[in-house]
C-alpha cells in the first residue's frame, strides 16, 4: 500500500511516497536501487507531470518483473524525484534503468549498494510513529472533503490515546493542562485497553489538524502513549 506524507529535512520540504508493506520483503532483497531524475513531481500541473508517470510505473514494473526487485518508496526534493528499489541481485539494474530513462530523454543518475539491513529505508522512507499519525488524518479529512463538507468550520473533534498501564493513563489525565482538551471518557476495549477520549472544538483543515495533533502527541508521549487518531461529524451535521 502507497502511501505519501511531507516532512522537513534540512530547511527543505519533501514529498515522500512509500510502500508501507515493504518490510515483508526484507528477508528476500539485501540490494538498494536509488535512480534520481531531474523532475520536479511536487506539482501535477508541471509540464510532463503524467509523461512522468507513466515512465515512473514502466520503471517500476520492469525492474520487478519476476520478481527481482521491489519498488518501496520515492522522494521528491531540490527538483529530483528518486525513485527506490530493493532487490535480489545487484546484477543488470543500471542496464533496466538506462534503457527506459534514456529512451525517454530524462537526466538521471543511479547506483546500486548492499543494505541488507534496509537501513535507508528505516532512515528516509518509512514514517515516524507521529508521520503515520497524519497520514491517518489525511484520510479522515479526504472523506469529509468527499463528503463535501466545509473543513473551515469548527466543530466537536474526538481525539483518543492509549497507554499499556492503568498508572500511566492517569497520570495523563491528572496532569492534563493542554489548552482547549477536555477529558470526555475513559475507553476500554479491545482496541483501546487503557484508552482515553479527548474533545476538542477546532478546525479539520489540514494545516489545523496537524497542528493539534503534534501539540497532543507530545503531551501523549511524556507518559509513554500512543496517540490513536480522531473522528468528528460533519459541520452541518453537528449543527443540525
Amino acid at each position: 500500500m502507497r502511501e505519501i506524507f511531507s516532512r522537513d529535512e534540512e530547511d527543505s520540504k519533501v514529498i515522500v511516497e512509500v510502500d508501507l508493506n515493504a518490510y515483508a520483503y526484507s528477508n528476500k532483497y539485501g540490494w538498494l536501487l536509488s535512480v534520481f531524475i531531474k523532475f520536479n513531481a511536487l506539482d501535477e500541473n508541471t509540464e510532463g507531470f503524467e509523461e512522468f508517470l507513466d515512465m515512473k510505473e514502466s520503471l517500476i514494473i520492469a525492474l520487478e518483473h519476476e520478481e527481482r526487485a521491489k519498488y518501496v518508496g520515492s522522494r521528491v526534493i531540490d527538483g529530483w524525484s528518486e525513485l527506490y528499489f530493493y532487490a535480489d541481485d545487484s546484477k543488470g539494474l543500471d542496464a533496466v534503468v538506462k534503457n527506459i530513462l534514456q529512451s525517454a530523454n530524462y537526466v538521471y543518475e543511479s547506483n546500486v549498494v548492499r543494505d541488507a539491513k534496509w537501513d535507508f529505508h528505516y532512515r528516509h522512507l518509512a514514517p515516524s510513529e507521529l508521520e503515520l499519525c497524519h497520514i491517518q488524518s489525511e484520510k479522515i479529512i479526504f472523506l469529509l472533503q468527499e463528503e463535501g463538507d466545509n473543513l473551515e468550520t469548527p466543530r466537536t473533534v474526538e481525539h483518543y490515546a492509549s497507554f499499556t498501564t492503568p498508572t500511566q493513563k492517569n497520570r495523563f489525565i491528572n496532569s492534563l493542562d493542554t489548552e482547549g482538551f477536555t477529558f470526555k471518557d475513559e475507553i476500554s476495549s479491545e482496541e483501546f485497553e487503557h484508552g482515553v477520549a479527548l474533545v476538542k472544538t477546532h478546525a479539520v483543515t489540514s494545516e489545523e489538524v496537524q497542528k493539534v495533533v503534534n501539540e497532543l502527541f507530545e503531551v501523549i508521549k511524556k507518559e509513554q502513549g500512543y496517540y490513536e487518531g480522531w473522528s468528528t461529524l460533519l459541520a452541518e451535521d453537528e449543527n443540525a
